[in-house]
């Protein structure tokens, strides 16, 4: 696995009050499908809902008790890859290690192939091969225009 985040998405309860948080701070996210996208140098920082992206993690949108005894903490990182077989290698790979599969490698509902591991602290990484978000050699993500 290179040594790279592709994309930080945060659970958020009010995806506008966020936005106009964010927007508030100067910054300036696209959204398509209920998802913000900002785009913060290499990489990008996602805003979206925090159940959804609890059950895309394959995880209990459950706060933890006592706080910091795991769960889902409202944060997932990405991993993006240049191929589908990079995804399964990279599952297997976390496995193998100790991690767990919460998600298996699969065609996602938005169309693209991925699948999520978490780290033994139970942190969320998704692994994904999305040809629509382009990587560069030195490993850094671009958007795509979503307005095109």
């Amino acid at each position: 696995m290179e040594q790279r985040i592709s994309l930080v998405t945060l659970g958020v309860a009010d995806l506008a009050r966020s936005r106009r948080f964010y927007e508030a701070l100067g910054w300036r996210g696209t959204e398509v499908e209920e998802t913000v996208f900002h785009q913060a140098g290499g990489l990008a920082l996602v805003l979206w809902d925090r159940g959804r992206l609890a059950a895309d993690c394959g995880l209990a949108d459950t706060p933890p008790d006592p706080p910091g005894a795991g769960g889902f903490g409202g944060i997932a990182l990405a991993h993006n890859v240049r191929t589908d077989a990079e995804v399964d290698v990279l599952l297997a790979a976390a496995e193998a290690a100790g991690g767990t599969v919460t998600r298996p490698a699969a065609v996602n509902v938005i169309g693209f192939y991925s699948g999520v591991f978490t780290d033994p602290d139970g942190h969320p990484w998704e692994i994904a091969h999305n040809p629509g978000f382009t990587l560069a050699e030195d490993g850094s993500l671009r958007l795509p225009d979503f307005g095109a």
